[in-house]
């Protein structure tokens, strides 16, 4: 199959998206508010939106953030977490092999698991657009750094979060994500597994090694039962 890399497969990419990135947009503002409150500047929390574009991971980053910053953890829960799109991008290769290598490493910078289920898509049904994930891509990313910026602002006049209740936004968060992944029952043990280590590590470890600990061991419940 012929698959084209052209500014027209940009733009298909980008508004198909964007009503997508309108709503990713709302978790940029919290992100925003939360970076500020873990101590970020405004430019500091703009710019990690910027060049990682990987909203669970910095979310996970913020809640990481103290002093000493625990720079080894954040690494590891974020590389965990972000292995996912090594898979990802493996599937986009019997369409990318067709494209320049700039081309291809160049837009799966910008593979979220949004950009990346809408072009997958587009791609299967043999529209042969291969700049379709860098325009779905960019609607991401521009909404992205750009509520990001507008939540750090307004969290750094906020004050102390916990009078507006915003220091239940992350938790929130989590929960949102976490029922979007929910598949059933068979979901049902590695998540008690995850969640019962990290309550014990809590009470066990010192610092937030506890959220790796029960990530680690409750994907391993889940690869074991898979076989």
């Amino acid at each position: 199959m012929s698959v084209s890399f052209t500014r027209s497969g940009v733009v298909a990419g980008f508004r198909t998206c964007l009503p997508v990135a309108v709503g990713v947009g709302g978790y940029g503002i919290a992100f925003g508010v939360l970076a500020r409150q873990a101590g970020l500047s405004v430019a500091e929390a703009t710019l990690m939106s910027a060049v990682v574009l990987a909203g669970a991971s910095q979310l996970i980053a913020v809640e990481l953030w103290d002093a000493p910053l625990p720079v080894l953890a954040i690494v590891v829960t974020t590389l965990i977490v972000n292995l996912r799109y090594v898979l990802m991008s493996a599937s986009l290769r019997p369409w990318f092999k067709e494209i320049s290598p700039a081309r291809a490493y160049g837009s799966l910078f910008f593979v979220t698991d949004e950009s990346w289920a809408l072009s997958i898509a587009d791609l299967r049904e043999g529209a042969g657009r291969g700049a379709f994930l860098l325009g779905a891509g960019l609607a991401i990313w521009v909404l992205w750094v750009a509520t990001t910026a507008a939540g750090a602002a307004v969290g750094g006049v906020i004050g102390d979060p916990q009078r507006y209740g915003l220091d239940f936004v992350l938790s929130a968060i989590f929960v949102a994500i976490a029922v979007g992944l929910w598949r059933g029952r068979e979901d049902l043990l590695p998540w008690v597994v995850a969640a019962g280590v990290a309550v014990v590590g809590a009470e066990a470890l010192p610092g937030r090694w506890y959220i790796l600990l029960g990530g680690v061991l409750g994907s391993v419940v889940a690869v074991v039962r898979r076989g």
